[in-house]
């Protein structure tokens, strides 16, 4: 078990014995104390870790890419579209799609780092499911 230098040498056993003889209110107090400790160390952990997906999240095609798919779909509703047109619209909306799939994953493992619900973060971060096209 780890020691803690006080002056005194105290077990981790001997320190919580030591904290069970404190009265609620102390104890409240010790509780709420160390849970701020705890979330102070692994705060730029998390920071760094919910960056990280947030900017993964938002990622999407580029756009000159995210033009040129408006347009293929705009000719596609018009009936204008060429074989060849049609091959690429399909190879874009391939890519869209896969990185929608990634992107509700990187969302629930945002959900998980938060302790909240995907329905919950989505409308914590004001996002709602896309259109069909």
């Amino acid at each position: 078990m780890s020691t803690v230098e006080l002056g005194v040498r105290l077990s981790t056993n001997e320190l919580l014995r030591a904290i069970d003889r404190l009265d609620t209110a102390d104890l409240n107090a010790f509780v709420d104390a160390a849970l701020a400790l705890r979330a102070r160390r692994h705060a730029p952990v998390l920071r760094q870790t919910e960056a990280q997906l947030l900017q993964a999240i938002n990622q999407g095609l580029s756009p000159a890419e995210q033009t040129r798919y408006t347009e293929l779909i705009r000719k596609r509703q018009d009936e204008t579209l060429a074989p060849v047109e049609h091959q690429e619209l399909g190879q874009i909306t391939a890519r869209v799609e896969a990185m929608n799939v990634k992107r509700l994953e990187l969302l629930a493992e945002l959900a998980q780092w938060r302790g909240v619900s995907l329905p919950q973060l989505m409308t914590e971060l004001g996002l709602t499911s896309p259109d069909p096209l």
